[in-house]
């Protein structure tokens, strides 16, 4: 946690996108495509993203980027646990091996998740140092993940009406703190600053 605090805000925007990136690669699109390696290497990236998101947004609100961070962790272990159940390791949830109970699984870790979205976009719009336009559609995306509140119609608006906002903002994200982070000096002011903690 120290070394994360200690980088460079660019740094960490980076290493967050990095680690994004390797989400978009490893997650799967339901239990067909799961396996052992997808998800461990998928969820520990997801776990990176929440504490560097909390230390990169932080100075907007310490307390809102703390709740959007839990609510990542809290989908990492909805997911773990979902993940050791379908995978045999662990039998006292859901019967192992079975995808209708590891998609039932996932939509339910997905509610926390699209909160995650949703507060990061929030606090995207009112930082200074990212394009407001990212928050945006990073609202847009948790409000899609937010739909599996009612998993009937969750499951029957995956695709194309989550999947594709959601691809949508969190690519955006992620292309963009890739390529250009955040800005440093605008970060840095508000972090002094502080008037939003």
């Amino acid at each position: 946690m120290t070394t994360i605090a200690g980088m460079s805000p660019r740094f960490k925007a980076r290493i967050a996108g990095l680690l994004y990136l390797l989400i978009f690669v490893t997650a799967p699109s339901g239990a067909a495509t799961a396996t052992p390696v997808k998800m461990f290497m998928n969820l520990a990236s997801d776990t990176g993203v929440a504490l560097i998101f909390y230390y990169l947004f932080e100075p907007v609100s310490r307390k809102l980027s703390f709740v959007a961070s839990l609510s990542r962790l809290i989908f990492v272990v909805v997911m773990g646990v979902n993940s050791l159940n379908y995978f045999g390791a662990t039998e006292f949830l859901q019967v192992s091996h079975s995808s209708a109970s590891f998609n039932r699984g996932y939509g339910v870790a997905l509610i926390p998740f699209g909160l995650h979205c949703v507060l990061t976009g929030y606090l995207i719009v009112r930082s200074t140092f990212l394009p407001r336009i990212l928050g945006m559609l990073m609202v847009l995306a948790g409000l899609g993940y937010l739909i599996f509140l009612w998993p009937p119609l969750g499951d029957r608006l995956f695709f194309p009406y989550i999947v594709v906002p959601g691809g949508i903002g969190e690519g955006s994200l992620t292309l963009w703190l890739l390529v250009m982070g955040v800005n440093n000096i605008r970060w840095r002011e508000q972090d002094e600053h502080g008037a939003s903690r």
